[in-house]
């Protein structure tokens, strides 16, 4: 049975040079998948090809948005289609106020009374939103600007959530509070894809696993198998066991899947 978001071999390059070589996955509607990796992996490149963020890439390969291809459409058709991005960094604008950035995240619809509904459900996730609903974007922290960001994309009504490195510049505090909202979002049934250098923390709340290398995926599973495994476990979450560095090279080769 086909995802609701299938990437097939896709290749995406910057200036001649290769950032995605044959990457393939599968989101299944109402799951939560993440991808991990260490900078540089590429993990970020994926996202922006789905969303159709980069010009003219993929240079190979399908993706597939409900059985609809969709690569090399435009990033707006792409969002009224159903699929939510928010960045890494956020990029809010720091001088419209919290109110108006929710409601440019329901640019697409015309239900009125939903959007002011879909509003209340925003302040049900992020109650200190509420607080700050006529307060200039540029003032709120680190943290009330990824609620903000989420908040925004959730105006939609997305099917599918894009998430890349929400837990970014945030305290542990914070991240603990924003994965357990993301836990929550996908309760009430939104699909989430979520790119996260916090491995065990995406991985706690994840129901597949991806990692990439170089532009490659190396390794796919049940998120609670991964965290289990000896080798996620050293070179991921930072539990230190006997492997040695030659033997994550060759673990490297033997899990490599296109």
């Amino acid at each position: 049975m086909a995802g609701l978001l299938e990437v097939k071999n896709i290749e995406t390059y910057y200036d001649l040079v290769y950032a995605i070589r044959g990457a393939s996955f599968s989101v299944e509607e109402g799951s939560v998948t993440a991808i991990l990796g260490n900078n540089g992996a590429g993990k970020s490149t994926i996202l922006k090809t789905v969303m159709g963020l980069i010009e003219d890439q993929p240079d190979k390969g399908t993706v597939e948005f409900d059985g609809v291809p969709i690569q090399h459409r435009d990033t707006d058709e792409i969002v009224r289609k159903g699929i939510a991005y928010v960045p890494e960094g956020r990029e809010i604008f720091k001088e419209l106020t919290v109110h108006e950035h929710l409601l440019m995240g329901a640019y697409t619809r015309k239900d009125r009374s939903g959007i002011k509904e879909d509003i209340e459900r925003v302040f049900q996730y992020f109650p200190v939103l509420r607080a700050r609903v006529n307060q200039w974007a540029g003032t709120l922290s680190g943290g009330e600007q990824q609620m903000l960001a989420m908040g925004r994309a959730l105006m939609l009504r997305p099917r599918l959530l894009i998430l890349d490195e929400p837990s970014l510049g945030l305290s542990p505090i914070l991240v603990k509070e924003i994965f357990a909202i993301i836990k929550e979002i996908n309760k009430a049934g939104t699909t989430i894809l979520l790119v996260e250098q916090n491995a065990n923390m995406a991985l706690s709340i994840s129901s597949t696993g991806l990692i990439l290398e170089n532009g490659r995926f190396v390794m796919k599973g049940r998120a609670e198998d991964l965290r289990e495994d000896k080798d996620v476990k050293e070179f991921y979450l930072g539990i230190k066991s006997e492997t040695s560095a030659k033997g994550y090279q060759r673990w490297k080769r033997k899990k490599a899947w296109r």
